[in-house]
């Protein structure tokens, strides 16, 4: 009977380990640009590939914030990401964001240097 519980524990220990894996990549991205974006991908770190679009039809307008959720594990923390501005198609790319750390990404313009930055909290 002890083993079965102290089994019966590590189980629930290791399906709990799981689950939070599963959404640990899960982030905020903020848009303080000052334009609209129109696409954002996000792909497993230095991928030739960069899937869909994850907000699909949708827009991230200037000071909105969309819920980045992944509906697949990914056994790697680091991610890159891509985002499309609407008005001319130009795009800024990040490379190895450990999203298993990071939960919030707020995205700004400079105008004067003309370079999309990062912070990421």
């Amino acid at each position: 009977m002890k083993f079965f519980l102290i089994a019966s524990a590590m189980l629930v220990s290791v399906l709990t380990t799981a689950a939070q894996a599963q959404s640990r990549q899960d982030f905020t991205l903020i848009n303080r640009t000052g334009y609209n974006i129109g696409e954002v991908y996000v792909s497993p770190g230095h991928e030739n590939d960069w899937e869909e679009d994850v907000l699909g039809k949708d827009t991230l307008d200037d000071g909105d914030k969309q819920e980045i959720t992944f509906k697949r594990v990914g056994k790697t923390c680091l991610w890159d990401l891509k985002v499309v501005y609407t008005d001319d198609d130009s795009s800024a790319v990040w490379h190895d964001i450990d999203l298993c750390k990071v939960s919030k990404i707020t995205i700004r313009y400079n105008r004067k240097s003309d370079k999309t930055s990062a912070t990421f909290d």
